[in-house]
């Protein structure tokens, strides 16, 4: 049987502050019982985001990063406003332009992707009628 992934962990200068930018953009349910390892529970069965504090700040590109898809009834034009007003800013990490989607950084330089199309876009991509 396969193991399962219960959280991503992300190390953090604020790890309140992490999980509250965070629970913006995603929504989900903040457990702030120790203020050196903040969680961040998401809807959907989704592995936990945990902020773990940590005394340096972030240095070189993530080994690992998250990729984040518009809602259905939103587009990626929609929210990388959304995204940019709650602090997010455009980065490259040598992306070229042509592609689909977007790379942004969030308030402590952890990079993450925004991606054009919505659920029901991809599920109808996957199954052509």
């Amino acid at each position: 049987m396969p193991l399962l992934i219960s959280q991503l962990v992300v190390d953090a200068r604020d790890p309140a502050a992490q999980a509250r930018w965070w629970r913006e953009v995603l929504g989900g349910r903040i457990d702030d019982g120790d203020p050196d390892e903040v969680g961040l529970a998401l809807e959907g069965g989704l592995p936990e985001l945990l902020f773990v504090r940590v005394p340096d700040a972030k240095s070189v590109k993530n080994r690992l990063h998250l990729d984040v898809r518009p809602p259905d009834g939103s587009d990626q034009e929609t929210e990388l406003r959304r995204l940019l007003e709650l602090g997010a800013r455009r980065t490259d990490v040598g992306q070229g332009p042509d592609v689909t989607w977007v790379v942004l950084a969030d308030p402590e330089d952890n990079e993450f992707c925004l991606l054009r199309s919505t659920p029901s876009e991809l599920a109808e991509a996957a199954n052509p009628t």
